[in-house]
């Protein structure tokens, strides 16, 4: 039967113990000295070397040239106490596990007082030291407190804080630690070309990582290998199904998923998971490994090959998964699947735990968390480098057929639409058009449009009885110059109505006589304008091209008087955010600020306010606070300074209105039955005056950046007349008369006399 490799290449001196230097060097140096103490504890995790020192500490104390560092291997002592050895009747070895009893401490009690048969000295080994129970170490007390000359005692536990402190605090105490992943390596390779087996270089991780950082369990995890090699020795392939651990495809997989928030791949890689029979705590603990070397790749670059051990091939991988996701991204992934390895402790379908955690990775919108916040934001700026990125949750956003509806004032909707078509005028229905009677040729038909204008009568005449309602509203029947029976009215030309102005011809005016009508004074004429439901539709006597009117020019926006303020500032706020765009960082500093509001302005400092304190505070960072001023400057001019307190946006205030014009005189229509008969026309009549124009278009008000409920409720109320002033105080008056006033009026008191 061949020895196991743990046993087989079992360090015999000093010299040959690994990763224990900060332990072998002092005993080495106190050997050569010769201070020796009586009692030695060696503590630290399992098969890290304890025993093996314990033993070559013996070796070198009994040795025929020593005591020395440096066992000669040629005496009896040295012989005996060798790995190999059969062992020295003055070296005891006792394991506490099962000799722990105050009995077996009597026991031991009494062969210290015994001289050693052959040997320097009387070397007692006890194992597993903290199995030792309280009345065994009290029974140990006095002889290990006074040993004899030729007694030293060697502790050995993994469990240092359960071994008695009376016996603790009269011991030399050497913690041993576990052995590094280099130095493991190191011992592995030169025990594999002992062997004379092929080894891939791939296997080697996985081995250490499986040993856990101990000599001897990393050695049987390779012997095993070993034992079951073929003829071209072991494979990765072979070593990943036989140690049970994660192939790296999978790991590769739920990583690049991870970064491209690709939903279907994470979860696909579950399935493949469950289908090869991998355990899914395994799982989580590999990806919590992989995690762990990308935050040290993103946070030092130059660890690749230091503190990050991984093959050449993986290793380029793992740098380039690094790059594509953010170091607080990395680091959320990380608490999340710790996290999800303590709730799968006991769970009963592991698997979705695991499930459950991948769908926490891939939504971070999910929490408010400080490091949800951070990875949403480093979402965003991989967005803005890379437009394609898919949605949150690997889902493409749907392509949006037709534009979304915003509002818009009907004044901006006239200038951007342009003139819209005119609709076909339609003739009444059952009447049939009669012959005019001769008039004279300036003379002209009276209006289809009800009469709305200034009566007239032909030949400049008293004025005929009221007529019969109009054919295109049953406003008045048309008349004509000589009375006769009167044809209806032409319907207008396209191209005549679309020069009309939309408020609806109350300027067009029509004089006595019936001749041409004189056009109102204009500053110029209007711009045509489309017709708004038949308002703007004039119609001339006789199917004439009418005389266009004068339209009231919008009133012009108001402008901001006085400083700047946080309300000026709010106003440019859209702008501002624009102009962030061209900064490097821009759209983080937008996404960030959609949340933020103006709180005051001081000269040229503005501070505003965000719900978030971290937001803030990256807000407040000397770079982010450089790039808004300079969105500032761009928009507003001047020099700015920034800066982000925590707290809640305060109260907007309603936006300042412009003051509306004074409302147009109230239109009332009169028949021509029930009108005053005109006087005679006199042959050097002023023209008429022409009747106040109604304002159809409001004026340009720029829409606040972000306006509240109040602002709304200003905006449609049609009485914004500010508030009457308070009535004045009432004059002072004196207490006794106004109490004596009430008694008289109330009660009916008199005064005495």
């Amino acid at each position: 039967m061949a020895l196991a490799l743990y046993r087989k290449y079992r360090p015999a001196t000093f010299a040959e113990v690994i990763g224990q230097e900060h332990v072998t060097e002092p005993l080495r140096t106190a050997l050569a000295a010769g201070r020796i103490n009586h009692a030695y504890l060696f503590s630290g995790p399992r098969g890290c070397g304890k025993t093996s020192s314990a033993r070559i500490m013996a070796r070198s104390l009994n040795c025929a040239k020593g005591p020395t560092p440096d066992p000669c291997g040629e005496c009896n002592s040295c012989r005996a106490l060798a790995p190999e050895g059969p062992g020295s009747v003055d070296v005891t070895e006792l394991d506490a596990a099962s000799h722990g009893g105050v009995d077996d401490a009597r026991e031991l009690r009494d062969k210290a007082f015994y001289a050693p048969a052959e040997s320097r000295y009387r070397v007692f080994i006890i194992d597993e030291a903290h199995m030792v129970t309280t009345q065994g170490f009290n029974a140990l007390l006095k002889i290990v407190e006074e040993p004899p000359e030729h007694v030293i005692f060697i502790f050995a536990t993994t469990e240092p804080d359960k071994v008695l402190t009376t016996i603790r605090s009269r011991t030399h105490h050497y913690p041993f630690r576990l052995i590094p992943p280099s130095s493991m390596r190191e011992l592995l390779e030169r025990n594999v070309a002992a062997e004379g087996v092929q080894v891939e270089p791939a296997v080697y991780p996985l081995v250490i990582r499986a040993g856990g950082g101990s000599a001897r369990d990393t050695q049987s995890v390779l012997d095993q290998l070993l034992a079951g090699a073929g003829p071209d020795g072991v494979s990765y392939s072979r070593a990943v199904s036989l140690l049970g651990v994660t192939d790296v495809a999978l790991i590769d997989d739920m990583v690049d998923a991870l970064s491209t928030e690709d939903a279907a791949t994470v979860f696909g890689t579950v399935e493949k998971l469950t289908e090869a029979g991998h355990d899914p705590r395994r799982f989580a603990t590999d990806l919590l490994d992989r995690l762990r070397d990308l935050v040290l790749l993103r946070a030092v670059p130059e660890s690749a090959g230091g503190l990050v051990s991984a093959p050449e091939e993986e290793l380029s991988r793992m740098v380039a998964q690094a790059e594509r996701i953010g170091l607080a991204t990395l680091s959320r992934y990380a608490d999340i699947v710790h996290n999800g390895l303590l709730e799968m402790r006991g769970a009963t379908s592991p698997r979705l735990v695991l499930e459950l955690l991948c769908a926490r990775m891939l939504l971070p919108s999910v929490t408010d968390a400080e490091k949800a916040l951070l990875a949403r934001i480093e979402r965003l700026e991989r967005r803005a480098t890379a437009p394609s990125a898919p949605a949150e949750g690997g889902v493409e956003p749907p392509v949006r057929a037709t534009p979304e509806r915003e509002f818009s004032r009907p004044s901006q909707r006239a200038a951007s639409a342009g003139p819209a078509p005119l609709p076909e005028p339609v003739k009444p229905p059952g009447r049939v058009a009669e012959p005019a009677p001769a008039k004279p040729a300036d003379d002209g038909a009276a209006p289809a449009d009800g009469g709305w204008g200034t009566p007239r009568t032909p030949g400049g005449g008293t004025p005929a009885p009221a007529a019969a309602q109009s054919a295109d509203g049953g406003w008045g029947t048309p008349r004509t110059p000589g009375g006769g029976t009167p044809a209806p009215a032409a319907p207008p030309a396209p191209a005549a109505a679309a020069a009309q102005p939309s408020d609806g011809g109350w300027g067009a005016v029509r004089t006595p006589g019936g001749g041409t009508p004189v056009p109102a004074a204009t500053p110029a004429p209007a711009a045509a304008q489309p017709s708004d439901g038949g308002w703007g539709a004039v119609r001339t006597p006789g199917g004439g091209t009418p005389t266009p009117a004068a339209t009231p020019a919008p009133a012009p926006e108001a402008a901001p008087s006085g400083g700047m303020d946080a309300a000026a500032i709010r106003n440019v706020w859209p702008q501002l955010m624009t102009a962030l765009r061209k900064f490097t960082g821009g759209r983080s500093l937008e996404a960030m600020l959609t949340q933020a509001a103006v709180a005051s302005v001081e000269g040229n400092a503005v501070t505003l306010t965000h719900k978030s304190e971290p937001l803030a505070r990256r807000l407040s960072d000397q770079d982010n606070a450089r790039k808004i001023a300079g969105a500032l400057s761009d928009v507003l001019g001047g020099d700015w300074q920034v800066r982000c307190v925590h707290g809640n946006a305060p109260a907007a205030a309603p936006a300042a209105r412009p003051p509306q014009a004074a409302p147009a005189p109230e239109r009332s229509f009169t028949r021509q039955s029930a009108a005053a008969p005109a006087e005679p026309a006199r042959p050097a009549a002023p023209p008429a005056p022409s009747r106040p124009k109604v304002t159809t278009t409001e004026p340009d008000i720029p829409l606040p950046p972000e306006p509240a409920d109040e602002d709304d409720e200003d905006l449609y109320n049609e009485d914004a007349s500010p508030a009457p002033p308070p009535p004045p105080p009432p004059p002072e008056q004196d207490p006794d008369e106004v109490a004596r006033k009430l008694l008289s009026e109330h009660l009916g008191a008199r005064p005495l006399d």
